[in-house]
């Protein structure tokens, strides 16, 4: 019995290093293996009892597995023991003095007692109360049975069980006694569908493994952010960015970010702006020096410096006011446009031809000597006719006399450049068709300043 008292108390001193749960709705069944002792009732009081049993000189014992036991947990704290023992028994009330077999088969209602002073991990004390019903020596009948005990946990299933209590009958036919039992019990049945260690019942995410602190959620990236709160999941990112990163520390999610490796501001989605001009500086040209969104951020050009934008001056290269188009105001005088506006009606065609008549080119010649005086004017030649005949014909010898034109004032030295030939048949008349006067005048070439506004 010695050696008994050793074991329990090596096995207690090793299940206090254990740290697990005590058994619960997770793990709602268990059963249980082990020995027990008997040590019936030598003493009429109280205090002969207690002195009875730990001095363990009558204690029955039986070295083999002697004690079965089967539990179901109910709720709060309470569980239904079944259980059956067998033992051998040779000291009742003195020692030798019996040979008999025991057999003690019955239900349990257990508490327990952490439901009271709070989780205590790896340690599980109980009290319970129920009825057995016994046989001893031929005699048998129906007892109480009350006592305490504990179950001590190595780990998630396995533990250790000790529970003593008293056993006493109503009819006296088997004396009062006490029974001991200590043996391995294993608890079972909680489902764990992900394999994370944490029970579907407390698993927010049953489905997929998780971690603990996060009641068995994922944590796919390791940034602390649990996934169905991890607005980037599979990357490590900060609690304030809602689990993203923010690479360049401008307090804008890369995710949300067009310039992820650059600082910039939130109105510019995380892109700089150096210049302030509203174009960020990756899609600025001219990231240093403000300027408009349609001139890719850069300032429009002034290459005549004349105060007037190359994309609104006229002339480009050409000192002008604004007012005139950066143009200058004087392409040509106003003593040559009234000579170019009488010397064309001088210029007379040979009928249905496109030939000068004689003495037209005097006529032409002084018109080449008003250009030359105006060097920076542009001009438009255009050729007309009545509507005498087809008008195929008539656009076609319009065209031809107006680059007759063109072609003598390019002979006489005047830039090509500089003339543009057109002609227009008899769609712009100035005068009636209908009588002879008026074809006249329709038949006409006009010469026009095209620069000078």
């Amino acid at each position: 019995m010695k050696q008994l008292k050793l074991a329990v108390m090596a096995l207690f001193t090793l299940v206090t290093v254990s740290n697990v749960s005590a058994q619960d709705e997770n793990n709602p069944w268990a059963i249980g293996f082990g020995v027990n002792i008997i040590d019936f009732y030598n003493g009429d009081n109280f205090t002969d009892q207690v002195k009875d049993l730990l001095g363990n000189k009558d204690w029955n014992f039986l070295p083999s597995i002697s004690r079965i036991t089967a539990e179901k947990y109910l709720e709060k704290g309470f569980s239904l023991q079944f259980a059956g023992s067998f033992n051998k028994i040779s000291y009742v009330s003195s020692e030798g003095d019996s040979d008999f077999l025991y057999y003690n088969i019955g239900m349990n209602v257990k508490y327990d007692l952490n439901n009271l002073i709070g989780k205590t991990g790896w340690f599980d004390p109980f009290v319970y109360l129920g009825g057995a019903y016994v046989s001893a020596d031929s005699m048998s009948e129906g007892m109480l049975n009350v006592g305490v005990g504990f179950n001590a946990w190595f780990n998630e299933s396995i533990g250790l069980n000790f529970q003593t209590g008293t056993i006493k009958g109503f009819s006296d036919q088997i004396r009062a006694h006490y029974q001991s039992s200590l043996g391995v019990v294993i608890r079972f049945g909680g489902k764990d569908t992900d394999g994370d260690g944490i029970y579907d019942k407390y698993d927010e995410c049953p489905e997929v493994a998780g971690l603990k602190e996060f009641n068995g959620c994922p944590d796919s990236d390791g940034d602390g952010i649990k996934d169905s709160d991890d607005a980037c999941p599979e990357v490590a990112g900060l609690a304030s960015m809602n689990g993203c990163p923010d690479t360049d520390g401008d307090g804008i999610a890369d995710k949300d970010d067009m310039c992820p490796n650059e600082k910039g501001t939130k109105a510019n989605k995380g892109c700089a702006d150096t210049d302030g001009d509203g174009v960020v500086d990756k899609d600025d040209k001219c990231p240093t020096v403000a300027g408009p969104v349609a001139n890719g951020g850069c300032p429009w050009p002034d290459t005549d410096g004349d105060g007037v934008l190359d994309k609104d001056d006229k002339c480009p290269k050409e000192v002008g006011p604004a007012s005139n188009g950066g143009c200058s105001e004087s392409v040509i005088s106003k003593e040559s446009e009234e000579a170019l506006s009488m010397l064309p009606k001088f210029i007379l065609f040979n009928t249905g031809k496109s030939t000068f008549k004689s003495g037209v080119t005097e006529k032409i010649d002084v018109i080449a000597k008003v250009m030359n005086k105006n060097p920076k004017a542009n001009f438009l030649i255009e050729g007309h006719t009545d509507s005498t005949g087809s008008a195929a014909i008539n656009d076609k010898l319009s065209k031809e006399r107006a680059m007759a034109v063109k072609d003598y004032l390019v002979k006489k030295g005047i830039d090509t450049t500089r003339l543009d030939a057109q002609g227009f048949g008899p769609n712009q008349p100035i005068a009636s068709n209908k009588t002879a006067d008026g074809r006249s005048q329709n038949r006409r070439v006009v010469v026009k300043v095209t620069n000078k506004d």
